[in-house]
């Protein structure tokens, strides 16, 4: 498949070089004096929503707007794509690790801002439990309502984003050919690995998906994006498009590097540690390398033998079958399934 022309090297060229202007302009003026720099930081490790933080610093539109839908938004989509999520969830945060947060890692440039930010490398765990529980937020089955967590959950990634843009700019570290810290065509692989390429995955392990559930799903992530502060011409209108933006940035910015595998060690030692189950950790590799392709996998040094055929088999035909079960309330699938992941990590259980 060629990539579509509207994501060709110009127009991602551009991108490469964006970041997020309201957000930007925001953390310029709160990081220019230690007593707003401390009012933020506090905000962001609060319960607090988005009324008191647009009362602590007044005037920012990007605050007043951040619970408000886009036109274009589907609250029916929206309600469907969290079903979706609520009826696979134990598989979808299990590709979170073992395909999403990998593939990310492949974009070299991209990846190298968190290899000089070090937190994930350095607290790895206290990490990806964070962005485990930024799904499950924006994933629930009144998110995206009035007074829903989406809205909070999704500014203060949007605003940590700016942070990190800041202090990555300022550390002296920064290559300038590397585009923009955090800039939008990153941010667009980002969220298309959460949404397009955990779709794939699902699929990948026999997991029946229809149209209308893709679809959905889809769409509730174009939300999340256009929340971070992504472009609206960087949300794909549907699945063809979200491959062949997916396409263009792969061909552009996948490559070996030392950081993304490095990354990705850190990554397989959590992943490995965590693992409880009868499963060798070969195994776990194995279907990492399946379910990322092997070209991607060598790319991030993920060595192993293959996935065994009936092994494979047996996963796929296993979730082939459940995708037939009946689904039941999804609302109680949800809290249910939520509730069983803060009980098996002490971290969320230390947070809450």
């Amino acid at each position: 498949m060629t990539a579509n022309k509207n994501f060709n090297d110009d127009f991602l060229n551009i991108k490469r070089q964006l970041g997020d202007q309201p957000a930007d302009e925001f953390i310029k003026y709160v990081f220019s004096d230690d007593e707003r720099k401390l009012k933020l930081q506090q905000w962001l490790t609060s319960d607090s929503g988005i009324a008191q933080l647009s009362s602590m610093f007044p005037g920012f539109d990007f605050i007043n707007d951040a619970s408000q839908l886009p036109v274009w938004a589907n609250p029916e989509l929206i309600k469907n794509g969290s079903a979706f999520f609520a009826k696979n969830s134990q598989n979808i945060m299990s590709l979170l690790g073992l395909l999403s947060l990998p593939y990310c890692y492949t974009a070299a440039n991209g990846a190298m801002v968190l290899y000089l930010s070090e937190r994930i490398r350095k607290h790895t765990t206290k990490r990806l439990y964070d962005t485990a529980v930024f799904v499950w937020e924006v994933m629930g089955p009144s998110a995206f309502s009035e007074g829903g967590n989406a809205f909070s959950s999704i500014l203060k990634v949007r605003i940590m984003h700016a942070a990190v843009r800041f202090y990555t700019l300022q550390s002296g570290k920064w290559n300038n050919s590397w585009g923009t810290p955090v800039n939008q065509e990153d941010m667009a692989g980002t969220n298309l690995s959460f949404s397009l390429i955990v779709v794939r995955g699902l699929r990948k392990l026999g997991i029946s998906i229809s149209n209308n559930e893709q679809i959905a799903f889809l769409h509730i992530w174009k939300v999340v994006g256009y929340f971070t502060g992504l472009n609206e011409d960087l949300l794909p209108e549907n699945g063809k498009m979200a491959t062949q933006l997916d396409l263009s940035i792969k061909n552009r910015q996948f490559e070996t590097s030392k950081h993304g595998q490095e990354l990705t060690k850190s990554l397989i030692d959590h992943i490995l540690t965590l693992n409880k189950r009868k499963v060798s950790n070969n195994d776990i590799l194995g279907l990492m390398r399946y379910l990322l392709g092997f070209e991607i996998a060598d790319m991030l040094g993920i060595s192993a033998p293959e996935l065994p055929r009936y092994k494979l088999t047996l996963i796929r035909t296993t979730n082939f079958f459940k995708s037939f079960m009946p689904e039941g309330d999804s609302r109680y699938n949800y809290h249910q399934a939520y509730s069983a992941f803060k009980k098996q990590n002490p971290v969320i259980q230390q947070k809450n």
